[in-house]
Order: structure tokens, then sequence, then C-alpha cells
């Protein structure tokens, strides 16, 4: 007797195809994930959702007493409040999307393996997660930032300001990118994510976030920091609030275009690892 399927679940021949009408039927699930992430972040602990505020506020305090207070590192002319509550920010986001996204296949071993969805979804939930602590974050600097204001601190805001939620998403895609690829490679020699993660914990100090760009005075290493993709990102984002920094639309359309690039190599090894990835984990 001849069996009938309602549906056939198969794995996907082009390696750049993405069902987005699939993803949009899965949506629930999707929400669903954002809110279990989102609960479970600080799940039994004492002070609960705080710990989004507090988290950044004693990074801020540490930086400002080891950087500025005992190394004395130049935040030029801006109040060290400031200058490392939005590149703790905005670089925390950027690692944390990157993170996520990297662990995507191995941490959901066990959901993969008992029900099916797309799995592209599980990326887009860590930066969505993510995306609400930024915003959480972002309160708090622009309570430091009115209270600067206030009291008549001399703050420069940039008409390039308006490009900020682009800088935000080039930041994303960037981490997404990077990290299905560093995913992709994980469900095989997990050794990886142990290197990875000393290669994030690395990177950030070849990245402008603790001190300014304008301080690296050699003009090769100033030229081999600014080819770090995140670098022109975070620069501008500071030169658009801050008034410090430097913008450059060249730089910029620099990593614009590394992050296209490593947002199709990462798609296409992530539909290619995803075909035989129960097999392999």
């Amino acid at each position: 007797m001849a069996e009938y399927w309602n549906t056939v679940i198969t794995p996907r021949d082009k390696l750049l195809a993405i069902d987005w009408k699939e993803v949009w039927r899965y949506r629930d699930m999707y929400v669903l994930f954002v809110e279990r992430s989102f609960k479970t972040a600080y799940k039994q602990t004492v002070l609960g959702p705080l710990w989004f505020l507090i988290t950044p506020v004693l990074s801020v305090i540490v930086y400002v007493a080891v950087f500025g207070g005992v190394a004395h590192i130049s935040t030029d002319g801006t109040p060290p409040i400031l200058f490392y509550l939005l590149g703790i920010s905005v670089w925390g986001y950027f690692a944390a999307c990157l993170t996520g996204t990297s662990n995507s296949f191995v941490t959901n071993a066990d959901i993969f393996g008992k029900v099916y969805f797309p799995r592209i979804i599980m990326p887009l939930v860590a930066v969505t997660t993510q995306l609400l602590y930024f915003c959480i974050q972002l309160l708090i600097f622009i309570a430091a930032y009115i209270y600067y204001v206030a009291i008549g601190t001399d703050l420069t805001i940039h008409w390039q300001v308006i490009l900020f939620p682009f800088l935000i998403i080039l930041l994303a895609f960037m981490a997404v990118g990077t990290g299905m690829i560093v995913s992709s490679m994980t469900t095989k020699y997990r050794d990886l994510q142990i290197i990875f993660a000393k290669v994030i914990s690395l990177w950030v100090y070849i990245t402008p976030v603790i001190y300014p760009l304008s301080m690296v005075t050699n003009p090769k290493l100033h030229f081999a920091m600014s080819l770090n993709p995140v670098t022109p990102v975070i620069e501008a984002i500071k030169y658009s609030l801050l008034g410090v920094g430097q913008f450059s639309w060249g730089w910029l359309a620099y990593s614009a275009g590394f992050t296209v690039v490593i947002m199709v190599i990462g798609l296409a090894i992530f539909n290619k690892v995803q075909k035989s990835f129960m097999d392999t984990v």
C-alpha cells in the first residue's frame, strides 16, 4: 500500500538559498526561543534582570580605574565614562552575537535532533536577544550622556548619528557571517570553540574600544588596525555620538564589503554543513 506524506523535509541544493517564507511560518518558534534566551540568562539569580544594567556599569568602573586612572590612556577629551560605556556596549553586542552564532549548532544539538525548523533561526535568535541587551545598555549611555550635557560638558553630536542603526546592523551581519563559519567548523572540530573564544578575548585589544585610534601614531600600525573590519564601524559610532574618532566613507565601505563577503561564505558553509550536521555532532 502506497504511503502519502503531507510534508517532506529534504536538504536544500542551493548553498545561498534562504526560504524566508518558511522562516516566517516558524515565527512563533523564533519568538519562543528569543523569550527563552532572555528569561534564562539570569534565571535563579537574586538580582535577575538588573544584571543587564550592573554588568556594563561594573565594567566601566574597572576600565576607568585601570586604563584611565592607572594607565592614563587618553579618551580624546571625552569623559571616560561615556567613552568606555559606548565602546563596551558596542563591542559587547558584536562579541555576544559572534559567540552566540558560533555556538548555534553545538548548543542546540538536542533540539535539532528532535524537531524540525529552519536552522537559520538560531543565529537570528542570538542577534535579536543580544540586541535587547544592547538596547538596555544604550539607555544607560543615554542617561549618562544627558547628565554630562546637564552639567555643561562640551559634547558634539554629528549628523552621521543617523547612520547609527545601519552601523549596528552592519556589526550584527558581520558577527553572523563569521559565526556561521565557526559554528559549521566546530561541529567536527570542538577545539575550535576554545580557540575562537580566545580569539574574541584578544580581538578587543586590536580594536579601538578602550583607547582611541588617534593614539596609534605609527602609520603602518594605524593602517593595520584599520584593516580590522570592526574598527571603522566603532570609530564612526564614536565620531557620530561623541565627536571623537575618525569617520571615513572609504573605510566604512571596506567594512560593508567585508560583511557581504563573509555573509555569503558563512551562509554557503552553514547550508552545506546543516545537511549532515546531526550525523557529525
